[in-house]
């Protein structure tokens, strides 16, 4: 796709409203992926895509969604699942930054973590986008709060992290619970087999795009790595910190409890360490990041 010049925005058949909001964000010519995803979205095509985090895949599919969107249809008429709540707050906010130009639109995040009840007001209100976590949107559906009756689309962002969090069971239960005339887009950095299986199950006839991203290192940065089992993780982890000169270190964790843990393990070793992770606001963030 490289070799192939992009096309402008313009020429994608967006509505104007989203392409006066792609202008003033200052979006110039679309990613590959969008270039390629959103023609097909517009289309009606399921589309099965293999994209990484960083190569605009929300915009590919939110953009087509928005496009497409009846005002005037207070049911949810897209659904997106993703796997964390973080990455569903991003999702929705992405829509309504894509959305400033579309009047009385409504996206709702629905995750885990947040009581229900600001969730069941804005359903009953009415929205036309919903993001949400797996878990969070069987809670719904079984509480007939979510009706999904009139879903026009229906995305999966980052399937094989679903199937790695152990979300794929709600992932189906959640498909076979939507309109059989939907269209489904699937996008995943990796394509296993339990992945492979859900598109010929629940995609008709994908188009299939493939979109690697550019990602390298800079020519100034070494890289190591041990392998060590997960007992011996903070052994290795301190006698690194104890041998190596550094004045700052980021060290990433796999889950938000796994943060806490590892920042109090370093502090009782004599390390100042801290915890930041999704639970905090941006601006305890910020002030945990320069009072370090």
């Amino acid at each position: 796709m490289s070799d192939i010049p992009l096309p402008l925005f313009s020429e994608l058949n967006l509505s104007p409203a989203l392409l006066k909001v792609i202008k003033e964000i200052g979006y110039e010519t679309p990613s590959p992926i969008q270039a390629a995803t959103i023609p097909l979205l517009l289309d009606n095509r399921d589309v099965l895509g293999q994209a990484q985090t960083g190569t605009g895949k929300t915009a590919a599919f939110a953009l087509p969604i928005l496009s497409r969107i009846d005002i005037k249809q207070h049911t949810p008429q897209a659904l997106v699942l993703a796997p964390t709540r973080e990455l569903a707050i991003q999702v929705a906010e992405a829509f309504q930054t894509y959305a400033a130009h579309i009047k009385d639109f409504h996206v709702l995040p629905i995750y885990g973590g947040q009581s229900y009840g600001p969730q069941l007001s804005a359903l009953r209100r009415g929205v036309h986008v919903v993001v949400g976590t797996p878990g969070r949107v069987i809670d719904h559906l079984d509480k007939g709060s979510l009706d999904l009756s009139k879903l026009k689309t229906l995305v999966l962002d980052e399937a094989d992290e679903m199937l790695r969090m152990g979300f794929i069971d709600d992932v189906e239960q959640i498909l076979q619970k939507t309109p059989a005339t939907r269209q489904t887009a699937l996008f995943s950095a990796t394509m296993p087999s339990a992945i492979k299986r859900i598109a010929k199950t629940y995609l008709r006839e994908p188009a299939e795009v493939t979109v690697a991203a550019k990602t390298g290192t800079a020519d100034n940065i070494r890289q190591r790595y041990w392998m060590v089992s997960g007992m011996q993780k903070l052994d290795a982890l301190t006698r690194i910190l104890e041998a190596e000169p550094f004045d700052g270190m980021i060290i990433f964790a796999r889950t938000k409890l796994g943060t806490e843990e590892l920042a109090g393990k370093l502090n009782a070793r004599g390390f100042a360490a801290t915890a930041i992770n999704g639970d905090m606001q941006q601006a305890q963030r910020e002030r945990t990041i320069q009072q370090l």
